[in-house]
């Protein structure tokens, strides 16, 4: 296949790989796919009991180990908690990291989302692998571009819908049951995280809340146990209309609903 194949997890918050991306990018690292991840916010307001500082201190230790735990190289978080916009200063600053990791693969949030961080973090990953081939285009700090093909795909939102109630459909599922055991582990990491949405959202079992989403998944969607669901950006400035390395990387697990 030549060189080993590069896949880039880009989301929000840390969690949100493990809530919604982590058993397809465990698959993939399973594929010989070398698999990185990147929380575009620190986490630092995610906690009623540490300081702002503190808290991002602990989201960032825990993200680190949910990536150890997922054989993943980590990259540090590039904003604040509710500082996450769609504007040029973030928008040099992702496709700094992208153009760094070189990916062929890149995983993140969906586009529709219940929560306005995760559509601009969707926003700015898939704006900035865009970017990636652009040589006048400056990054921050300054990277120099590559230009190969890129796939992005979106996951689904973990409530599966917008912040209009509408359900938003995957284009296909990925049969995750056989990695559960890790994607369970992943999140476990995320000890301040849990106990701030059983604080605040009365969310119960963190765990298992990811765990029902993805059941959900797996039985309207998959026929399996356990899934994760995805839409692929349109490839237009991205790659090629054949490039699809997810699909054929997981092809015995995957399902086009």
């Amino acid at each position: 296949m030549g060189e080993k194949l590069v896949a880039l997890a880009m989301s929000a918050h840390p969690d949100d790989i493990e809530f919604m991306m982590s058993g397809t990018l465990l698959l993939l690292k399973q594929a010989g796919v070398e698999i990185h991840m990147c929380n575009l916010a620190n986490g630092c307001y995610g906690s009623q009991v540490y300081s702002k500082e503190e808290a991002a201190r602990i989201r960032a230790g825990e993200a680190q180990a949910s990536a150890q735990v997922a054989g993943a190289v980590w990259h540090p978080s590039l904003f604040d908690d509710t500082a996450i916009f769609y504007d040029a200063p973030s928008l040099a600053k992702v496709t700094a990291v992208v153009r760094r990791v070189r990916p062929d693969i890149v995983l993140t949030l969906s586009r529709y989302d219940y929560m306005e961080d995760h559509e601009y973090a969707s926003r700015l990953t898939s704006s900035a692998v865009f970017n990636r081939c652009l040589p006048c285009y400056v990054t921050d700090p300054p990277v120099p571009s590559f230009n190969k093909p890129v796939a992005v795909y979106h996951s689904v939102p973990h409530a599966l819908m917008d912040m209009q109630r509408d359900p938003v459909v995957p284009e296909f599922v990925v049969d995750i049951t056989r990695v559960m055991d890790v994607k369970r582990a992943m999140l476990e990491q995320h000890v301040s995280q849990k106990e701030w949405l059983d604080a605040t959202q009365g969310m119960g079992s963190y765990v298992e809340s990811m765990a029902e989403v993805c059941r959900m998944l797996g039985s309207r969607y998959g026929a399996c146990a356990y899934a994760e669901g995805w839409r692929r950006h349109n490839h237009m400035g991205y790659c090629g209309p054949d490039f699809h390395p997810l699909e054929s990387l997981l092809a015995d697990g995957l399902k086009r609903c």
